[in-house]
């Protein structure tokens, strides 16, 4: 057998066609006056071949690697997880005939998503369910007014801040208001809040004596208000200002909660596996410089009004 059918059967199968050309144009080349060269000769090109093959399928294997590694982190699509019930963060509106999530976190959510060149996908789920999901995989980013502290820095990731909310309100039915100068007041009441929030930790926590009530939606905690199953509810300040304003049975309690709340943030994995955080807060930078927040906060406003009608 010529030497350069030898070397040519022994190019592995699984190198790519590009550089099995290069090889072959390579070995042609090198033996094209085959016979006349002399066998020390022959040896040096064969052994100049061999080094050559060795390099180019190290390359292969290079950029092998660094395909799939763009193939890994160039998601085509990118699922958000938010709790739906929480106006005017996120929530349900029925839109030519079709139920919609809407509010300033999946206008912030749709940012991120255009930042990275993906489709977003939203699955709406309890908030006290938020970060399991998104430790399952089930979702590769949260947004639902999130709030950092210890227990949720152990279990994810988190952006720079994109929005701060007003203070925590007490919210409880119209005419009661009057019966709370403090929060002993709150002995032997019934207070809600939702499970999982530092709301839920402000019930427990700084109203000493009340029964806490936790739940997971929002919605089921001013149901329980406004059915008498509940004396007051605690809720992010903007939250409450919008069903005070969509249920004139409800009113504000004036005790002071704080003078700000915690920061919101967006939540990833731990760790951020798929690197998803870079293109996060670039998100939030431009949204927060363009102005973009406040249109979507004006817009969630008035979305809310208008599912509230």
């Amino acid at each position: 057998m010529c030497a350069r059918v030898k070397y040519l059967t022994e190019i592995p199968k699984e190198t790519p066609k590009s550089l099995c050309i290069v090889a072959i144009a390579y070995s042609f080349a090198i033996s094209y006056d085959y016979p006349t060269k002399s066998f020390r000769k022959r040896a040096i090109y064969m052994k100049k071949f061999a080094k050559l093959a060795a390099v180019l399928m190290a390359a292969a294997m290079l950029l092998s690697l660094c395909a799939c590694g763009n193939a890994n982190n160039a998601k085509k699509t990118i699922t958000l997880g938010p709790s739906a019930d929480y106006p005017p963060f996120e929530f349900h509106i029925l839109k030519d005939g079709k139920d919609q999530i809407v509010g300033i976190d999946v206008s912030m959510a749709k940012a991120i998503a255009a930042e990275m060149g993906a489709e977003l996908v939203i699955k709406d789920i309890a908030f006290d369910n938020l970060l399991i999901e998104l430790g399952q995989g089930t979702v590769d980013f949260v947004i639902a007014a999130i709030e950092l502290n210890d227990e949720r820095d152990a279990q994810a990731d988190f952006s720079d801040p994109y929005y701060t909310d007003m203070p925590p309100m007490i919210v409880t039915m119209k005419g009661n208001e009057g019966n709370y100068a403090s929060l002993a007041d709150f002995a032997a009441k019934t207070v809600g809040a939702q499970s999982g929030t530092t709301k839920a930790q402000i019930v427990t926590d700084e109203m000493t004596g009340a029964m806490p009530l936790m739940m997971q939606s929002v919605t089921e905690l001013v149901n329980s208000l406004v059915n008498g199953k509940c004396d007051a509810i605690v809720l992010d300040g903007a939250v409450a200002e919008k069903y005070i304003a969509s249920n004139d049975k409800l009113a504000a309690v004036d005790i002071s909660l704080g003078e700000a709340a915690e920061p919101y943030r967006v939540a990833v994995q731990n760790g951020d596996p798929d690197g998803l955080l870079p293109a996060i807060n670039a998100a939030i930078k431009k949204a927060i410089e363009n102005g973009d927040i406040a249109t979507w906060i004006e817009e969630a406003d008035a979305l809310s009004a208008e599912a509230a009608e």
